[in-house]
């Protein structure tokens, strides 16, 4: 069992990675392919939830216990962490879809973090 913030930072180290991965194939993908700049916004809420799961299990199954909690700790930091790169790098307003963003990003994480917990081995 490792402490709290060390397992929320690599939580949150995962999702990010993920992401940048996730935006790069779809970097890629529209580069390479007939697949238009309209599907864009699927690619990025099919790659922010799978990185928000994986980062929400990494949290959980290195804590060990309140897998919620701690996942959807992660969760809310990186919500944090872009709508902070979006107000500050691009002037982006807070708007009731930024809210929806964040309900999302918990519970998504969460969910996470509470299959992290349950994939530990408890001897």
């Amino acid at each position: 069992m490792r402490s709290a913030s060390t397992s929320v930072f690599a939580g949150l180290l995962y999702t990010l990675g993920l992401v940048l991965l996730g935006a790069l194939m779809a970097a890629l993908l529209l580069s390479f392919t007939s697949i238009r700049e309209s599907s864009l916004p699927y690619f990025t809420y099919v790659i922010n939830a799978i990185g928000l799961l994986v980062g929400g299990y990494v949290t959980g199954r290195r804590c060990g216990g309140k897998g919620w909690y701690y996942g959807g700790l992660t969760g809310l930091f990186y919500f944090l962490l872009v709508i902070l790169i979006g107000f500050l790098g691009f002037d982006a307003p807070m708007q009731w879809g930024t809210f929806f963003y964040l309900i999302g990003a918990f519970l998504l994480a969460s969910f996470g973090g509470i299959m992290g917990v349950n994939s530990t081995s408890k001897r």
